[in-house]
């Protein structure tokens, strides 16, 4: 989906089209969780702190997140996915997978059904979404950032790896801007460079993630479609209004944290065994502690003791704290359904950006 937290608000609110938007955040705090192209004209992103897009566009207007439409909206794109294919693999709200080589519409061109889908979206949503077309899902999800928004880019088997040869080094998918600008110092600026390196000094240089580097250059992606991905950790997290340096004020916020984590730990069926604490600091450097135990956590009372334990182990009266987040992880299904002792703790509700 082009823009799609920003694209749903202007799409909503008229008076917001043509303009530069960021979702989340406000000109003095907060981070930016999506930016129109109006506002990527002046170099807003998203993740940024929302300061610096004011700075860089004051004209920028801030709206709040509205979660629980834009999960709706991402359901009903799903619905219209489903018509064509049951490989469907969603790797955010607005971005997926599918793999269409048979298909329920028995089209024979995956091109035809992109068009579909797409007129689809646009018809009964009124959003643009663009797409990539190819032969695996390293080529697909490259070819679909080509010719955003509201594009459509192919890359067939024989055009493969001439076009990655002339690729630019940051517009790989998997290559982040630490790894391009690690890449350009050692002399890679395209795809024909990093070719150029056998895998053993890609391994050298850059661990088990060489061979990854080594295949995809040469178009190579054997990874199937997984339309039910596993999930690997569940959290809650809370950004505060002004930095916190009060220690039993981080750990009161620490407890609400954990009463929202327990029920989406409950709602999941999940258990997990490894508990993190996660705080952020003024700058936006993050610090975290994690504990991993042989069973896994059965109680919130377990979950908020070992919380704050870790919280204590990161020294917080040290530091100025924007954000603090718990997380369970190394899930496993819950094979113990009494949880009744944590049931009085369901019903709190708190408001997380």
């Amino acid at each position: 989906m082009d823009a799609f937290f920003a694209s749903i608000e202007q799409r909503d609110f008229p008076h917001l089209r043509g303009k530069p938007v960021a979702v989340g955040g406000s000109k003095e705090r907060g981070v930016v969780a999506a930016a129109s192209y109006e506002a990527r004209k002046f170099g807003v992103r998203s993740a940024m702190p929302s300061a610096l897009a004011y700075r860089k566009c004051p004209q920028i207007i801030f709206t709040k997140s509205r979660f629980h439409v834009y999960k709706d909206v991402s359901f009903q794109i799903r619905k219209i996915f489903f018509e064509y294919t049951d490989l469907v693999e969603p790797l955010s709200l607005d971005e997926a997978y599918l793999d269409v080589t048979e298909n329920k519409k028995n089209i024979s061109s995956a091109i035809q059904i992109a068009k579909e889908i797409r007129e689809k979206i646009n018809d009964t949503l009124n959003l643009t979404a663009s797409a990539g077309i190819s032969y695996n899902k390293f080529l697909a999800k490259t070819a679909s950032d080509l010719d955003k928004p509201d594009g459509l880019s192919i890359i067939l088997p024989d055009e493969a790896e001439a076009f990655l040869e002339q690729l630019p080094i940051e517009k790989f998918y998997g290559i982040g801007s630490v790894t391009a600008e690690k890449m350009k110092k050692l002399g890679i600026y395209k795809g024909k460079d990093l070719k150029s390196w056998p895998l053993t000094h890609l391994n050298d240089n850059f661990g088990k993630t060489g061979k990854f580097y080594y295949y995809i250059v040469r178009g190579v992606d054997h990874r199937i479609i997984k339309p039910h991905r596993e999930r690997k950790s569940i959290g809650a997290e809370r950004t505060f209004s002004k930095d916190i340096a009060n220690v039993e004020l981080m750990k009161t916020h620490l407890l609400k944290i954990a009463d929202i984590l327990w029920e989406r730990i409950i709602k999941s069926d999940k258990r997990g065994k490894t508990v993190t604490v996660k705080i952020k600091l003024h700058d936006f450097v993050s610090h975290t502690k994690s504990k991993t135990f042989e069973q896994a956590v059965k109680s919130k009372s377990k979950l908020v003791d070992e919380a704050v334990k870790l919280l204590d182990e990161l020294q917080p009266q040290t530091f100025n704290v924007r954000l603090l987040g718990i997380s369970l992880s190394n899930l496993q299904e819950n094979n113990n359904n009494d949880d009744s002792d944590e049931s009085d703790d369901l019903n709190q509700q708190l408001e997380l950006w």
